[in-house]
């Protein structure tokens, strides 16, 4: 039958390209529809650099899953010769009180991740570049660094498409089906309609428009990313001696940075809290005077170096369930069709290990790694 395949993916993006290529690796017939161009700058991965840390202060049931992420990162990389990941160390800003820090501790006690606390005076003996308050601390651990999400997305693609994977770029889907015996899916774009055994919808801040009979939650919001001229040492800024941040200020929201990911290139900072809710249709793209004051207050005291010219910025969009955990499950009606949602913020790094469970969950409609924390049934009422 013309149409026919194993595995439908709808949206190509951090999961989606993840979840064809490992579809590809088990010889699956699999075809990837994107409605946009590989990739873009619409949705939520791009933007030079996404952090990626192993001491998840967010809970640590994500620590198992981050730790096979690097190896699959890793494995990745050998594949396509290309470079991916770059480690820089990493560290977690704020009060010792605060979630940020117990929650950095919580985890890297419970599974044994090397790591150190310094005060603010060993931070400015280690890393000058930033200015604590005496009350605040950093959790510092060599092993984080920064993923380069466009180019992590390309790796996958091209690799499923070597493979055999079939990847279809700007044609949106226009409508899904799904038998009620569990087996089966059509999926419609303007071009055709398509047949498969099992269907995988990963679109992002989308989500909701493709199951909004689902009660599975997501909020989308406004995000913006700068990228700033240092002040001053602008080499104090380079990667090879600039780790990546997330800082949580006693007052203020939490923000994030990255640093020079090549040589004629500038650190990037965001906010990571807050944000204006939007749609993909009503995000507005136009960056305005009220983002940038809201970066410079966040690091004009306490990365006072980096407060210089804007070169760049760049909205994005979060896409977060209630509880920022996310939702990978069956739909709550068709076992053959699964579901990945609410990554924005803290999910990109998870995006080859995603992948793979995904990939499980449409072939086998299982898998052993530990998604309970993620299950869509957690928002129903009981």
């Amino acid at each position: 039958m013309e149409g026919a395949f194993d595995v439908i993916v709808v949206g190509l993006g951090a999961m989606g390209s993840a979840t064809a290529y490992h579809l590809s690796k088990r010889r699956t017939k699999v075809l990837g529809l994107e409605a946009f161009i590989p990739g873009h700058d619409k949705g939520s991965s791009h933007g030079e650099s996404r952090i990626i840390r192993q001491a998840y202060f967010e809970d640590p049931a994500y620590v198992p899953l981050v730790l096979r992420a690097y190896e699959l990162w890793d494995e990745l990389q050998n594949e396509s010769n290309e470079e991916n990941l770059t480690i820089t160390g990493g560290l977690a800003i704020g009060s010792p009180q605060q979630g940020l820090i117990t929650g950095c501790l919580k985890s890297a006690r419970k599974y044994g991740l090397e790591h150190d606390l310094l005060d603010a005076r060993e931070m400015r003996w280690r890393f000058p570049q930033f200015a604590l308050a005496d009350n605040e601390v950093a959790f510092y651990e060599k092993k984080a660094g920064y993923l380069r999400p466009e180019e992590c997305i390309r790796q996958h693609l091209r690799c499923a498409s070597k493979r055999g994977a079939d990847l279809r770029f700007e044609e949106p889907v226009l409508s899904w089906t799904a038998s009620q015996s569990g087996d089966g899916v059509n999926v419609t774009t303007e071009k055709q309609t398509y047949h498969a055994r099992s269907l995988v919808i990963s679109v992002g801040p989308w989500f909701a428009e493709f199951v909004p009979t689902v009660s599975m939650p997501v909020t989308v919001s406004r995000r913006v990313m700068f990228w700033l001229k240092p002040a001053s040492q602008p080499s104090a800024f380079d990667r090879r001696i600039f780790p990546i941040f997330i800082w949580e200020p006693e007052q203020g929201p939490m923000f994030y940075g990255c640093p020079r990911t090549r040589e004629d290139g500038d650190p990037k900072v965001g906010i990571h809290t807050g944000g204006e809710e939007c749609t993909p249709s009503t995000i507005d793209r136009v960056i305005n005077a009220r983002d940038e004051m809201a970066i410079r207050s966040a690091i004009r005291s306490r990365i006072p170096a980096l407060n210089g010219e804007v070169s760049r910025a760049a909205t994005c969009m979060y896409t977060m369930t209630p509880d920022e955990h996310f939702i990978i499950d069956a739909h709550p009606e068709y076992p053959q069709v699964s579901l990945a949602a609410g990554f924005s913020g803290h999910g990109f790094k998870f995006s080859s290990v995603v992948g793979e469970i995904l990939s499980d969950l449409a072939m086998m409609r299982e898998t052993s790694s530990d998604i309970a924390l993620f299950s869509g049934s957690r928002f129903r009422v009981q």
